[in-house]
């Protein structure tokens, strides 16, 4: 019996033992154009054992690689794109460089800083009009977003004149919902069963209403 323990290491698990055999099998032929052959049956194999990968890109190449990356590169086989090699499968991607944006207004993001330079070059008054609106809405949005307070329009209007030195001006009151804790007090009530919620009484005799109409007497329902 063959153990796992004696087995090679299985490379990409999602192709299974039985292809990678296979690739071994094909590494080990002499013959040129018929490991070549061999090749291309693989991968046509590996595209079926795997439709998934026929929704992405280029799915050809990508089976070519998986195909060298199995043969641990060993594969001399031709491939109609470039061969992979174990030095570019381990090579560290470049460094990102970090945007080193500082926005002058801090409290009210980069974003807006470009929206407000955007609108001061506009020209068309309508268009810098509709900008000036849009800044107002969003300058109240973000101040109701970390304070539980309202914030006058005259505040907005004030921070806005100054930022743009008087150029612009919003003309629309910018309606933003408050934030508003929920009354303790009406969520107690509905805890604790309010006037609101209905609870049938006992009678005095220790049965319900439903009980005393299956004897034949009929009374009124009583509520709390």
């Amino acid at each position: 019996m063959e153990y796992n323990t004696t087995r090679n290491h299985l490379i990409m698990r999602e192709y299974g033992r039985h292809i990678q055999k296979m690739i071994d099998y094909v590494i080990s032929i002499e013959d040129k154009e018929r490991r070549q052959k061999n090749a291309q049956a693989l991968i046509e194999l590996m595209g079926f054992l795997n439709p998934h990968l026929k929704n992405v890109e280029d799915f050809r190449h990508k089976l070519w690689d998986h195909l060298f990356l199995i043969s641990d590169f060993k594969l001399d086989v031709e491939s109609p794109y470039p061969i992979p090699t174990r030095e570019t499968l381990k090579a560290k991607p470049e460094m990102l460089a970090y945007p080193k944006k500082y926005p002058k207004y801090s409290h009210l993001g980069k974003n807006l800083e470009l929206v407000i330079n955007k609108a001061l070059k506009e020209e068309n008054p309508e268009k810098k009009s509709g900008f000036a609106n849009s800044i107002a809405y969003y300058m109240k949005l973000a101040y109701n977003t970390w304070h539980k307070e309202l914030v006058h329009d005259d505040a907005i209007r004030n921070e806005l004149n100054a930022i743009t030195d008087g150029q612009l001006e919003f003309t629309n009151t910018p309606f933003v919902k408050a934030f508003r804790e929920r009354d303790n007090r009406d969520s107690g009530r509905y805890q604790r069963g309010g006037k609101n919620n209905f609870q049938q009484r006992n009678n005095g005799n220790g049965r319900n209403d439903r009980n005393n109409k299956n004897n034949g007497k009929h009374f009124k329902k009583r509520f709390k």
